[in-house]
């Protein structure tokens, strides 16, 4: 499908500081291996979001460009050289994904946690947003991300229930709805957030139903993007979504009660973060 205006981004040039920047520190981050496209803007302030536990995911996600093989040993040294890439980078709001590890016992949480304390340590100031994976719905892996006290627990639905067998094979709809219900339960004061896409084939009435299901449980921030193919391998696009569509949804969902709602083409999970958690 001819990609519309609305979503063509402006023509920004590499940030090579940025990316030998973060080469230096042994990182990865999900703005590359997921080819996001706003990539080069990000890089640009400069900013990214970090993605822990290596480049290489236990699941094959049909949207995801993030490359599916055997899973590298965990990098001790990880935390801290996210540290030391974020103070270099003088960042004031953090955030840390991951690939799944559904190889690991725990997941992978406990990098999460030693990562934020890391953080926490020599950055003190500075706010820190984990988007996670589902931990397989093992909740004693979330309560050990969550004991580390991130200001933001985040856990994307992804995409509508109907879809799931396609979009995310390996994951389940409400086991990510559980993982949200739990994370507010167990930590009440760190504001929860999810995401998901739009132009897979949902119905708008499949749209507000996850916008319903996820205030359910209490979610706080939601974002709501459109899906564009990274790759010839990963599924096509199936509609591009008007702007003002996604600028209804934006109302609908904030007349719901969530806290803060970015919803737009371009719009993806950690974009401007930091200012969903300002005006929170």
């Amino acid at each position: 499908m001819r990609l519309p205006d609305w979503i063509r981004t402006r023509n920004r040039a590499e940030n090579h500081d940025t990316k030998h920047l973060l080469r230096r520190h042994k990182l990865s981050t999900v703005c590359e291996e997921a080819r996001c496209p706003n990539r080069d803007e990000c890089f640009a302030k400069p900013t990214a979001t970090f993605m822990i536990l290596g480049s290489g995911c236990t699941r094959n996600c049909g949207f995801c460009a993030v490359r599916s093989f055997s899973p590298e040993s965990v990098d001790e040294n990880e935390p801290e050289n996210v540290t030391e890439a974020a103070e270099e980078m003088q960042l004031k709001y953090i955030v840390i994904t991951s690939v799944t590890r559904d190889d690991l016992q725990d997941g992978g949480a406990g990098q999460f946690a030693k990562t934020i304390k890391a953080l926490k340590k020599r950055i003190p100031y500075a706010r820190i947003e984990v988007l996670t994976p589902d931990f397989q719905g093992d909740i004693s892996a979330v309560t050990t991300v969550l004991d580390a006290c991130p200001d933001v627990f985040n856990h994307n639905v992804e995409t509508v229930e109907r879809l799931y067998p396609f979009v995310r094979p390996g994951a389940d709809y409400e086991r990510s709805l559980f993982v949200l219900q739990q994370a507010k339960k167990i930590a009440p004061d760190i504001f929860t957030k999810s995401g998901f896409m739009l132009g897979l084939g949902e119905t708008y009435a499949e749209v507000i139903n996850i916008l319903k299901d996820l205030r359910k449980v209490e979610c706080d921030f939601v974002t709501i993007g459109q899906y564009l193919r990274p790759t010839k391998k990963n599924l096509p696009v199936v509609e591009y979504i008007l702007p003002e569509v996604f600028e209804d949804v934006r109302i609908r969902a904030l007349d719901m009660g969530f806290k803060y709602v970015a919803s737009g083409p371009l719009v993806r999970s950690s974009m401007n973060a930091e200012e969903m958690y300002e005006h929170a």
